[in-house]
């Protein structure tokens, strides 16, 4: 059991020994050192329910909550708050258990849930660009504290990998070879540039296009592996990209849209069955009484199109219905930009009505806002053109190069080149992950590469100088008992506490900010805690003490921050 939980599970008995059985102790950590580690604030609204004095009915509570051996001190404040002090003694058996546990006492979320985090998903044929990176890291951080806490978790790169773009590309690239001009697949970008071109231009090439997308649905053997080729280099450049920003997925994780071609006649035919599927204007519709267009009327969602074709939405229908059926999964998380919150929002209810996804199976869509520039608009080069992703990763690396070598310039080429790594790719992925993922935001490179405040430069640096401690201090036992005493010791100790708590809140709710504001404060608390507790300079079993809290503050900022997927450096 968390701490939360364990505080909850005993205030919630004491309320039901008090007669308010169905209350909630509406728990949450003191506002102010003053008032305690953690406060019951559900008291007023019980004691409203039962049409009583509030003050009384705390008192009544606290005579039946059992803290013994969890609190040194439990008082009531103001109109019924009930203020819970955490007793040192039990603070300092949570460090040391946290120690003993390789997986510093991270206790596994119940009920264990098959969950697929559905992310990144860009489209081939083209490289990456900044619009991907919010998607690829927030869906990286998640899958990582879902696995964290126990769950079985699966990364699916759902691949733009079908549909008409492929056609045109493939007749590019035939009309390419044909005149001897090469295989340029090196630069994705330029080639589905000029193809485009074409397409528009050309009425023979667009019908020539047309023709190979026909020949591509149907298997045609000659163009699938005409697609394989643009499908294995688009590949080759994403895992580059994942490589370098170091995100998790491989391409085993991609199963492209081309997965569910088989299935799309089979979704119709079965929405048709249901007496879901109408036909209007000769394409095949599902109207939602749930969703009104501006008339009032039922929004209706195309299945397929007036010529046969399939939309976005019948591969995610079938996608949905595979992971419910084949995989058995109990969660799907769907890590997409906001401005498709109203499509998942139709393919969640079109999928419980055909009964793609029971009831029990929970379908989440992960919306984020927009990285913007410094002028408010979206992210773009200075003409205006997309910013791959990759480029944008080398001028991070490249500005935390400058910037290492000016603040240790003793440190070799090599070193400062792997510290910049960390400290660049680092400081993109915390800018992005520290914001509430439904706010757009600023892109500032001075900012995200400071070391001071919230930023991953900050925290890796935190990191460092907790590890000179102990090179610092020679050997040391590293199953001294932990004392806790001052007031810094025991807000550091409290925070450490948290760990399991914060991952649970981060696996629930899907908001990596969650962990990043923990992470700061946990840092933010040891640098209070070295200021005022010398560590090196005490003796004895104090000094053994201390060195234990610094062991698990750096344990916790490296693990807390592998789960956000940035590195950190025994030195900097």
């Amino acid at each position: 059991m968390t701490l939360s939980q364990l505080l909850n599970q005993r205030l919630s008995a004491a309320l039901a020994a008090a007669g308010c059985p169905d209350a909630s102790p509406i728990l949450q950590t003191a506002s102010r050192a003053e008032f305690g580690d953690y406060q019951a604030n559900g008291i007023m609204a019980a004691a409203k329910a039962k049409k009583t004095n509030p003050r009384a009915l705390a008192e009544q509570v606290i005579a039946q909550l059992d803290l013994a051996g969890i609190a040194s001190k439990i008082e009531i404040a103001g109109p019924g708050f009930i203020n819970i002090h955490l007793d040192p003694a039990f603070l300092a058996g949570k460090v040391s258990a946290a120690l003993a546990s390789p997986s510093l006492g991270i206790e596994p979320q119940s009920p264990r849930q098959k969950v697929i985090v559905d992310y990144s998903s860009p489209n081939l044929a083209k490289e990456m660009h900044v619009g991907h990176l919010r998607s690829s890291i927030i869906g990286d951080a998640l899958v990582r504290v879902l696995a964290a806490i126990g769950h079985d978790t699966i990364r699916c790169n759902h691949v733009g990998d079908w549909g008409t773009q492929f056609g045109m590309l493939t007749a590019y690239l035939v009309e390419s070879e044909n005149q001897d001009t090469g295989l340029a697949l090196n630069d994705l970008e330029d080639f589905y540039r000029k193809a485009k071109i074409r397409f528009d231009e050309d009425a023979a090439f667009a019908d020539r296009a047309r023709d190979y997308v026909v020949r591509l649905q149907s298997g045609d053997a000659e163009v699938l592996a005409l697609w394989k080729q643009f499908v294995d280099v688009s590949l080759t450049h994403c895992e580059a990209v994942y490589r370098k920003l170091g995100v998790s997925l491989t391409r085993a994780d991609a199963r492209g849209e081309s997965a569910y071609n088989a299935d799309l006649p089979v979704i119709v035919r079965e929405l048709r069955e249901k007496g879901l599927l109408a036909e209007d204007d000769g394409a095949q519709v599902v109207f939602l009484e749930e969703f009104r267009n501006q008339d009032g009327d039922p929004m209706g969602v195309i299945i397929q199109k007036k010529d046969g074709g399939y939309l976005y939405t019948t591969t995610d229908l079938g996608a949905v219905r595979y992971r419910c059926r084949e995989l058995g999964v109990d969660r799907v998380l769907y890590v997409v930009d906001a401005r498709q919150s109203q499509h998942f929002q139709q393919v969640f209810t079109l999928c419980r009505k055909a009964g793609f996804a029971p009831e029990n199976v929970q379908l989440q869509h992960i919306g984020f806002g927009t990285m913007m520039g410094e002028d408010g608009k979206p992210f773009k080069t200075r003409s205006g053109g997309t910013v791959k992703l990759i480029e944008l990763l080398d001028e991070a690396e490249e500005r935390a190069f400058q910037l290492v070598s000016e603040k240790n310039p003793d440190l070799d080429d090599a070193a400062r080149r792997r510290v910049a790594l960390a400290v660049g790719i680092g400081a993109v992925k915390y800018a992005d992950l520290s914001k509430n993922r439904n706010s757009d935001y600023i892109f500032n490179w001075d900012q995200m590469l400071a070391f001071e405040g919230n930023t991953a430069p900050y925290l890796q640096y935190a990191y460092t100088r907790v590890a000179s401690l102990f090179r610092k201090a020679g050997e040391h036992d590293a199953n001294a008992p932990v004392q806790i005493d001052a007031a810094e010791e025991k807000a550091l100790a409290v925070a450490l506490a948290q760990f399991n708590d914060v991952l649970y809140h981060v696996a629930d709710e899907g908001y990596p900010h969650f962990l990043c504001q923990y992470l700061y404060q946990v840092s933010t608390l040891f640098m209070r805690f070295y200021e005022a507790c010398p560590v090196l300079k005490s003796e004895g079993a104090v000094r053994a003490s201390r060195l234990q809290l610094a062991r698990l503050t750096a344990a916790t900022l490296k693990t807390g921050l592998d789960l956000l997927g940035i590195e950190v450096l025994e030195a900097m």
